[in-house]
């Protein structure tokens, strides 16, 4: 897979690419695993905006994807490999012996045709779903779940991969693409192999556009408004009013520690990405 660069005939189109979508088979999705997707525009019940950013955007459908691969020692056929609009990796839609059918992640190099199983008997290759005590050191992983049964919360975008290290006790040692190693328990499971789309890192939108239409509107520079409106406005040039990087209620940033000094799950980092 790879990107389409465009001739610059203009400003917009110069810096910018799209995907070539060559390991996509199928523009349709499977319509009973979908549903509307509702735009809020960052707007809570009372009409108040409480996620600033947010307007507009594509209209768009959900795809129900299955991260918790429930129906273990079933084989699945690979049935096709589309694009999610909600997501920045791929998507298979696989089809268990019984009829029943769901999507899940698709791992890179996961073919229509193959088939993946998921379950303490599955083999350990690309794409089954397998709980982190039958995983060989070693291995790379995605799709990681946090505790065994309530689904991947852990390496679920386009490219990512994570490594387990090690096993002590009943933990796993796993360094995420962040750095971070941290433990899991062997019972939880995790998907071999890659994230697909890997050359998501290549995207370039190229113009503002493009950015409106994935639901993203641009922020006004805080320095840019008046003191009125925040704290860092105001000044003759480029001026921050002797104040440091904050937000428009006083929120500090660039260097403040926000997560909870005494948060339970601290125990279970044994080496934090930061450092």
């Amino acid at each position: 897979m790879a990107y389409i660069k465009f001739k610059p005939v203009t400003p917009t189109r110069r810096f910018g690419n799209v995907s070539d979508f060559a390991d996509i088979t199928t523009k349709k999705p499977y319509r009973p695993l979908t549903v509307a997707l509702r735009k809020t525009g960052g707007r809570n019940n009372h009409g108040h905006i409480t996620s600033r950013g947010i307007s507009g955007g594509h209209r768009q459908r959900l795809r129900l994807v299955d991260f918790r691969r429930r129906q273990h020692g079933v084989p699945a056929k690979v049935l096709t490999v589309e694009y999610d609009p909600c997501r920045t990796a791929r998507i298979a839609l696989i089809e268990y012996q019984g009829g029943e059918k769901s999507y899940i992640l698709c791992p890179d190099q996961l073919k229509v045709g193959e088939t993946v199983m998921s379950g303490p008997t599955a083999e350990v290759r690309v794409g089954n779903h397998v709980p982190l005590k039958n995983i060989p050191e070693g291995t790379p992983v995605h799709n990681i779940e946090l505790r065994a049964g309530l689904g991947a919360k852990f390496v679920r975008s386009a490219g990512t991969v994570a490594q387990i290290l090690s096993k002590e006790n009943d933990f796993a040692h796993i360094k995420m693409p962040s750095g971070e190693v941290r433990m899991i328990r062997l019972e939880a499971y995790a998907t071999v192999g890659q994230c697909s789309h890997i050359d998501r890192e290549n995207l370039q939108l190229g113009k503002a556009g493009r950015t409106r239409w994935l639901g993203r509107k641009g922020k006004t520079r805080g320095i840019a408004k008046n003191p009125v409106d925040h704290p860092m406005g105001g000044g003759e040039g480029k001026s921050k009013g002797g104040n440091h990087p904050q937000s428009p209620w006083g929120q500090k940033s660039k260097g403040l520690k926000t997560r909870k000094r005494k948060k339970a799950s601290n125990r279970y980092i044994v080496k934090d990405r930061r450092k």
